[in-house]
């Protein structure tokens, strides 16, 4: 059997014709077989009969090594499984470049692992513990906190590796922050670790959270509260763009905006938006979606092909007049988009134009 080292891989034979990859990345050992993609746990706590014959430290633990039950940690039961319970983090939506940001707050969006700290311990936001030191604990609030363990930009991999070891390792942890960026309340959790008024506004929490967790400039060598600044002018989108250049400049993945007076709710909101950098593509008009609702009668979205040959829909960012008289078939248009999926398909696709050959 071979030890996997970080990053590396090897291929083993399988019942099919092609093999499969198995690696380690992020101190998880996955493996490309369907037994080992389909499993519905945690990826590292994932197995299959592929890693078992050939990596000596990729057997995955045979319980949780504890769990968040009505938002109170557990400890382990050795001869037993334990229902893991996600906690209620707030989700973001994807920025598409149509709300008015007026008056929200922004963020530089971290390259790191989400955590929700519930006082005791830290957790995944699939309910998975994070087994961090304990001076590391002992440096944090009793308050229940939403935020980031963060090694620094450009080392995601650095971080997943630290903070899923069973055994959190004192040198490593010591490269780790919990970077702040909100307080759930207490109708988001079954706990009364925090005292707080259930409505508590975004505004109302980074307020108590400045009177808890220390600045980003305080220097704390284990938690600091991420800098929000208010977006407040007469073009918001221009400073969402400029704030998106320099976050992008300074090597974080992009920004994060909440919406002012907003709520800490469990799942996806369109209160929490982040936003990544939009690129631009030349595509061919190949065919029409016909509008429904308010565009009942007009253009619903153009279908278009990229060069590569893959083709998609765009529904947004045309006015009025637009949609009335859509580009003809056959013409080429500007798309930006925010990234590709693995198909090789723009995210989040909107018309900026027709292209004008001469």
């Amino acid at each position: 059997m071979k030890h996997l080292s970080e990053g590396e891989s090897i291929f083993v034979q399988g019942s099919g014709k092609n093999p499969y990859t198995v690696k380690n990345s992020g101190g998880v050992i996955s493996c490309s077989c369907p037994a080992w993609r389909n499993q519905s746990l945690a990826i590292d706590m994932r197995t299959c009969k592929h890693i078992k014959a050939n990596v000596s430290n990729g057997a995955a633990p045979s319980v949780q090594s504890g769990s968040v039950v009505n938002g109170t940690a557990k400890a382990p039961n050795p001869t037993k499984k334990v229902a893991v319970v996600a906690p209620p983090c707030l989700l973001a939506h994807t920025w598409d470049g149509e709300q008015d940001m007026d008056g929200w707050h922004c963020s530089f969006k971290l390259d790191g692992v989400r955590a929700w700290w519930d006082g005791k311990d830290f957790w995944s936001r699939l309910g998975n513990k994070y087994n961090a030191p304990q001076w590391f604990k002992d440096a944090m609030p009793d308050d229940v906190l939403d935020g980031e363990l963060f090694a620094g930009n450009g080392k995601f991999q650095e971080t997943v590796s630290t903070v899923r070891k069973l055994n959190g390792v004192d040198a490593e942890w010591k490269n780790i922050k919990f970077m702040v960026f909100d307080m759930p309340t207490s109708d988001t959790v079954n706990t009364m670790s925090i005292d707080s008024d259930p409505a508590w506004t975004f505004e109302e929490r980074i307020d108590s959270l400045q009177d808890s967790v220390p600045a980003i400039e305080d220097n704390n060598p284990c938690i600091a509260l991420v800098e929000q600044i208010r977006i407040d002018n007469s073009n918001p989108e221009e400073t969402v763009l400029a704030r998106l250049k320099q976050a992008e400049a300074l090597g974080y993945e992009g920004l994060m905006l909440r919406q002012p007076g907003s709520l800490y709710v469990d799942g996806r909101s369109h209160t929490l938006l982040k936003v990544k950098t939009f690129v631009d593509c030349e595509a061919t008009v190949i065919d029409y979606e016909k509008g429904k609702g308010k565009h009942k009668g007009r253009m619903g979205a153009l279908v278009v092909r990229l060069p590569s040959g893959v083709e998609f829909s765009v529904g947004s960012g045309f006015t009025d007049k637009e949609r009335e008289n859509p580009p003809k078939l056959g013409s080429k248009v500007t798309v930006k988009y925010q990234e590709l999926t693995k198909d090789g398909v723009p995210r989040f696709p909107t018309y900026i134009s027709e292209r004008d050959y001469e």
